[in-house]
């Protein structure tokens, strides 16, 4: 029963206390980029859970089998940006020969996964809390689904802020920045939550 309640602890804290986006502010460029259509920001958010849970995993075996043992943890950086670029790599190919339009709706924003930092930041952060393997999979897992809600809903808001009547200046970038604030402000209000 600690198990389970560790596990909820750490799926509550990565997906709404200590989101990526909304409050550590990583992955802010495909989460203003490809939030634009419900469907294209759900499709990211699957590739995003993908891509941050496989990182989580092998980063953290590259670390503890690899990194540790030959002394070489300096190398950290580069070893999980190696990684990172091979997994999207893999989910680029994947997406293009199963949903040719999710890939082009997508564009630019999928080979973008490599540099996103909340993909990093999840696998360094996985490393610094000294998760243990389970942990960190599931940490990255967490993470990868706050990233995808706070896409969908941004998406969301999106789609209904096109069919709004908004003032000429506000339409597009500036409203969508209010609203990420406002978002960010939101979920604030879950900072102050004990598990």
């Amino acid at each position: 029963m600690e198990f389970i309640s560790k596990i909820f602890a750490l799926a509550v804290a990565a997906i709404f206390v200590q989101n990526f986006v909304l409050m550590r502010f990583l992955g802010l460029c495909p989460y203003i980029g490809v939030s634009k259509k419900l469907d294209s920001a759900l499709g990211m958010g699957m590739a995003v859970i993908f891509v941050m849970t496989m990182a989580s995993t092998f980063t953290w075996l590259i670390q503890t089998y690899l990194l540790i043992p030959l002394k070489i943890d300096f190398l950290q950086t580069i070893a999980f940006i190696l990684t990172i670029a091979s997994l999207v790599q893999l989910v680029e190919m994947i997406i293009q020969k199963t949903a040719p339009s999710l890939h082009k709706a997508l564009g630019v924003y999928l080979p973008l996964i490599t540099t996103n930092c909340a993909v990093l930041g999840v696998a360094i952060l996985n490393i610094n809390n000294k998760l243990s393997f389970i942990e960190a999979i599931l940490n990255g897992l967490f993470a990868g689904v706050g990233f995808t809600l706070v896409l969908v809903l941004m998406a969301g808001i999106r789609e209904k802020l096109d069919k709004a009547e908004i003032p000429k200046a506000m339409k597009g970038m500036p409203i969508a920045m209010i609203v990420a604030g406002c978002m960010a402000l939101a979920f604030l209000g879950f900072s102050g939550l004990k598990i």
